[in-house]
């Protein structure tokens, strides 16, 4: 008996699949865009987490979890952080506003440090600094009160941001707890997929980089408790400096030179050598970071280091700080794209 072949796709149905596939990434590219322009970023994260939770607590995903039902998992990712944020106000009244004004002291502690610079120093090597550096150091410092006076208005910031991400989380989880039902309608399938390799590329980065930033910050605790007390040397906030160490380190490169700086800063403030101290343990640790995020992403997205920092540079000249912290997750995700299109 012969075996029947499909019938090859005509020109007509190829122009049409492929018109459907470009509306498909056209919307991709305006969600994208759209979501820094009105600052959405938070939220589009917070569905991708959402989700990714979801999935887990269902046991779906790479990552096994309990094995709930959908439902069930969209609705523990939707409740738990209303319960994590009520225990957290009626135990810790007045924390967030208090964090607030250590930050603002933490800053006006690093102006001050900047300006006293040149008389830490020795004095053989104070005299070889070029009279310049005393007005990159009145910049710094005024451009550190500037910032502190800036967390003044950050109660009503954060609310709007953590409002805007509960909102993201939720859409999130109800993707996946929501019954999925089949279709065969073109433009739909394309956004799934398109929808799918964004969620992949959020997983390699954002995934990997928060685990990299825990890392990163237990380590900064034991050096800052630990090891500089061993040697009688009692850091001032050193809290904030943990605390610092994990939310600068969710952005790759750049927030490990935010960490350098301010811990550095924090250290000349005590003495020249602490200082020093500081900066080798930090060099330290965010070379092992290398091999750690190497460990961690091995080569599924053969992103090197420079790709980053190009891609951070050109997002945060367009977009500010919204366009820094998205860059490397776009860039992940055109390269998803690309690869599955086998183009790189």
């Amino acid at each position: 008996m012969l075996k029947q072949t499909q019938p090859a796709p005509s020109p007509k149905t190829i122009s049409i699949t492929a018109s459907v596939r470009m509306v498909s990434y056209v919307l991709a590219v305006v969600l994208c865009i759209g979501t820094l322009i009105y600052g959405l970023l938070p939220g589009l994260l917070a569905v991708c987490l959402g989700y990714l939770l979801a999935v887990a607590l269902a046991g779906e995903g790479r990552i096994k979890g309990p094995r709930l039902s959908p439902a069930l998992a969209a609705a523990a990712v939707v409740l738990l952080p209303l319960l994590g944020l009520g225990l957290l106000l009626a135990n810790a009244k007045g924390m967030a506003f208090g964090a607030v004004g250590q930050y603002q002291a933490l800053l006006q502690h690093l102006a001050g440090t900047v300006l006293e610079i040149r008389q830490k120093l020795p004095a053989e090597l104070a005299i070889h600094l070029p009279d310049e550096l005393t007005e990159a150091q009145v910049w710094l410092a005024d451009y550190l009160k500037s910032k502190s006076q800036a967390l003044t208005g950050f109660g009503t910031a954060g609310l709007h941001g953590f409002l805007l991400a509960y909102v993201g989380l939720v859409v999130g989880a109800l993707i996946e707890g929501t019954v999925k039902s089949r279709t065969s309608a073109p433009l739909r399938i394309e956004v799934r997929k398109r929808a799918g390799h964004f969620i992949d590329a959020f997983r390699q980065i954002v995934v990997a980089q928060f685990w990299i930033a825990i890392i990163n910050a237990l380590c900064t605790a034991l050096f800052l408790l630990v090891a500089l007390p061993l040697f009688g040397v009692n850091m001032p906030y050193i809290g904030e400096l943990v605390a610092l160490t994990f939310f600068a380190g969710l952005i790759p490169i750049v927030g490990n030179l935010v960490c350098n700086s301010v811990m550095t800063l924090a250290g000349v403030s005590i003495s020249l050598a602490v200082g020093l101290a500081c900066l080798v343990f930090l060099i330290a640790i965010h070379k092992t970071e290398y091999l750690i995020n190497a460990k961690i992403l091995g080569k599924q997205t053969n992103t090197a280091a420079w790709e980053l920092l190009a891609v951070m540079f050109v997002g945060e000249a367009v977009f500010g700080l919204p366009g820094l912290v998205a860059a490397p997750l776009y860039y992940a995700y055109v390269k998803k794209e690309l690869q599955v299109a086998q183009l790189v």
